[in-house]
């Protein structure tokens, strides 16, 4: 599990009992130096819940380029009527008027056997079919945390679901929606130009530590709170799924899953 301290709060409901590889830790972490871990700037607090669903997606894009060689993209309609042979009436048509009758007999022949060539025929081959690996989108983890009061609905459930919320909103938004207003203030020396162009504070990034593997970085895409959960009679709500979406930072190479097995941060 995420190592902690006194300083350190843990957020979560009470689990005694419960095997330590059930229960999924949160925590933030900040790029220190190319490596993605907890710094003396991140928010120390660890938020630990069991999680009732879990699942990871990996989407990897590969495409056949040269599928649309083949003269089937060219003329798709012709091809497709010579290969499942529905051209042959309509040869027969044009060819059946003219001349005499052994004269379209033998022309019926002719074109029968050159367009049965054609049947059962097909432009695909092993060049362009080929699967060339296009890329591939950062990997989608998809959870939902459990939390559930005991004793106190306020430090077991209230705590660590607004905690997961802090993280996932923007740090924060700037209230001055004109760029030329801060590139004013900017030019005054009241702010500098990187915080005039850029005025607002994204997500934090965070890492999830669950059974023997830590994931870092993630961001979290979405998250969800029932808001028919059941409450106390002040109001407090007493148990709450959160269902979220985390999302790797960038793709994943055989490094990087490699990195997941390491010991926690």
């Amino acid at each position: 599990m995420t190592p902690t301290t006194k300083s350190a709060p843990v957020l979560s409901s009470k689990w005694t009992g419960l095997s330590e590889h059930l229960l999924a830790s949160f925590f933030e972490v900040d790029n220190d130096n190319g490596v993605w871990r907890r710094t003396d700037k991140t928010d120390p607090a660890t938020v630990m819940a069991p999680l009732t669903e879990a699942s990871m997606e990996m989407a990897l894009n590969w495409q056949s380029p040269f599928e649309q060689a083949g003269p089937e993209t060219k003329a798709p309609a012709l091809m497709a009527m010579l290969q499942s042979g529905v051209l042959q009436p309509i040869v027969d048509a044009f060819t059946s008027g003219k001349g005499s009758a052994s004269d379209a007999s033998a022309a019926q022949k002719k074109s029968g056997d050159f367009l049965k060539q054609f049947e059962g025929r097909t432009g695909i081959t092993r060049l362009n079919s080929t699967q060339v690996f296009s890329g591939m989108p950062p990997v989608k983890i998809q959870v939902v945390a459990l939390f559930r009061a005991w004793n106190d609905p306020e430090s077991e459930v209230m705590a660590p679901v607004d905690k997961l919320m802090e993280w996932a909103l923007p740090v924060e938004l700037s209230a001055d929606g004109s760029i030329l207003a801060r590139a004013a203030k900017a030019a005054r020396g009241e702010m500098g130009f990187i915080e005039a162009l850029l005025p607002s504070r994204a997500p934090v990034r965070i890492a999830m530590t669950y059974k023997g593997r830590t994931y870092s970085p993630l961001v979290i895409e979405s998250i969800g709170q029932p808001m028919d959960a059941q409450v106390d009679r002040n109001g407090r709500y007493v148990e709450q799924l959160i269902p979220m979406t985390l999302c790797t930072l960038t793709a994943l190479d055989r490094a990087t899953w490699a990195n997941f097995k390491t010991s926690p941060l």
